[in-house]
């Protein structure tokens, strides 16, 4: 399982509660349980990645005003509504507010389990990201301007004359921007260039 990323379970029942967390920590996956929407809010902070699996109906908030208020609280963590109650009013909100499945119990732990990984699979990518958001605010703006012109496919003579610096601070802009970037190569470079656009 990916590192760092947790099933937080929500479910007002512990036997359920008990033996999700069991077929999933077999499985691989690390788990978080808890009995309410309440003590899930009460625990959660804002680093916490991975998926949320919550009962429709809890006691308090039920699992759809669980997602609603992470949503307002600008949480991203995917959700798996379960419900042995299902209905089409409560499918829809749940998948207008972008949930992974929407699945009545009893469900196929395969399906689960599908629908945790493409949730992580959607987290993985969130996090990366966010990672190259913080590695971008990280450049100086002469560094992202070389970063710009790198990403076109200029070479550094041309980044020079672009920017009218010599081509050996811009040979050293590169290397301080490949070393703050985490980039190993020019493709990776490029690829840094590209999302720098979506980041301004």
């Amino acid at each position: 399982m990916p590192a760092g990323l947790t099933v937080y379970i929500v479910d007002d029942d512990a036997a359920v509660r008990d033996s999700l967390a069991l077929m999933l920590g077999l499985a691989g996956y690390s788990t978080a349980l808890y009995a309410d929407a309440e003590a899930f809010l009460a625990a959660w902070r804002a680093d916490w990645a991975g998926c949320v699996i919550a009962d429709l109906r809890l006691p308090g908030k039920s699992g759809l005003e669980l997602q609603a208020e992470l949503r307002a609280r600008g949480a991203a963590l995917p959700f798996i509504i379960m419900t042995a109650h299902g209905d089409v009013p409560s499918a829809r909100t749940a998948f207008q507010a972008q949930a992974i499945d929407f699945m009545e119990k009893p469900f196929d732990h395969t399906q689960l389990r599908a629908a945790i990984d493409t949730a992580f699979s959607r987290e993985g990518a969130r996090l990366e990201r966010d990672g190259d958001a913080a590695r971008l605010a990280a450049l100086t703006e002469r560094e992202r301007e070389v970063l710009e012109h790198a990403g076109r496919g200029l070479h550094a003579k041309e980044i020079a004359a672009a920017l009218g610096i010599s081509t050996r601070t811009v040979e050293v802009h590169k290397t301080r921007i490949m070393e703050k970037l985490g980039a190993r190569n020019v493709a990776e470079l490029v690829r840094f260039a590209l999302g720098a656009g979506k980041h301004r």
